[in-house]
């Protein structure tokens, strides 16, 4: 149960007392049965969510930089998703950052006592020349960790978007930033944890932003992942399945298009649907903002 003023994060649950006495398989499904609420708890804030993200595709298609900041498992998602995003969509590795309270080493082994300083989530940011293009998505769990909210700070500070990513109401990060996106999942089966469901909801919004961002840039064609970087055998083979699925050409035609388009999946679907030669198609994708569909578009 609550006790003053602690977030809905760190209740304890009074059902959970004899949990370590329950049989293994009841434990399980408790916790799956817990895990399914959070999916619902994401969906309800889709609009919120939505809106944030325009914001950030606004930014980034003019030059701006997607940048998450957080603690402990909060710190430890992010990298995650940003990590994620140049593989998947051939993002620059400046393009989508994140910090994590501790650094480098806060990776590997937890670094807990990193997260109060809220002087050092504020320097991280200024660290990065942070300006009026960019976008700071800042997480907690419970919208208090110091360290987030110092990140915050230093991004309203200098003008950029900001988003908070949290799983409690009130918060104090909430109260800072443009977008508040505030999945409640309530106690947690081992109370406090919110590595678990928190963590979940977490990654589910993480995913959701860089995704549909990466959409609304031009990343995808349909839900093709037509800017993947294919540096080993799996991806190779994902952009010829790519290509074959988008144009509907032959084997041979997917490997000659990409021959001269110099690997790059784009330039060789924009060839093969407009019957144009891979410098034209390379110049209209130029002009479209890196967009399959704008190339395509009448002329």
């Amino acid at each position: 149960m609550a006790t003053g003023s602690e977030p809905i994060t760190e209740v304890t649950r009074a059902d959970g007392a004899d949990l370590d006495l329950r049989p293994t398989v009841e434990i399980v499904e408790l916790i799956n049965d817990e895990d399914a609420t959070v999916a619902a708890a994401v969906r309800g804030i889709a609009r919120e969510l939505a809106a944030a993200i325009d914001a950030i595709s606004e930014r980034l298609a003019c030059g701006g930089r997607l940048v998450y900041a957080g603690a402990g498992s909060s710190g430890r998602l992010a990298v995650v998703d940003a990590a994620e995003c140049g593989p998947t969509f051939g993002a620059a590795p400046e393009q989508v950052v994140a910090l994590v309270a501790g650094g480098a080493g806060a990776l590997a082994t937890a670094q807990e006592a990193a997260e109060d300083d809220e002087d050092a989530g504020f320097a991280d940011v200024t660290g990065l020349g942070i300006g009026p293009d960019d976008t700071v998505v800042a997480l907690s769990a419970s919208g208090g960790t110091p360290y987030a909210v110092g990140a915050a700070r230093a991004a309203v500070e200098a003008g950029a978007l900001t988003v908070a990513v949290v799983c409690a109401e009130g918060s104090r990060l909430g109260r800072l930033v443009d977008h508040e996106l505030v999945a409640v999942t309530g106690p947690e089966v081992i109370a406090g944890s919110t590595r678990m469901k928190a963590g979940t909801a977490q990654k589910l919004i993480l995913n959701t932003i860089s995704t549909v961002t990466m959409v609304r840039l031009g990343k995808t064609y349909g839900n093709l992942m037509v800017d993947v970087v294919a540096t080993n055998a799996k991806l190779r083979a994902r952009v010829r399945r790519v290509i074959a699925l988008a144009t509907g050409a032959s084997a041979d035609e997917v490997e000659a298009a990409l021959d001269a388009s110099g690997g790059e999946a784009k330039v060789a679907i924009v060839t093969l649907l407009a019957g144009i030669d891979a410098e034209t198609a390379r110049v209209r994708l130029r002009e479209a903002g890196g967009a399959v569909r704008g190339a395509l578009a009448p002329r």
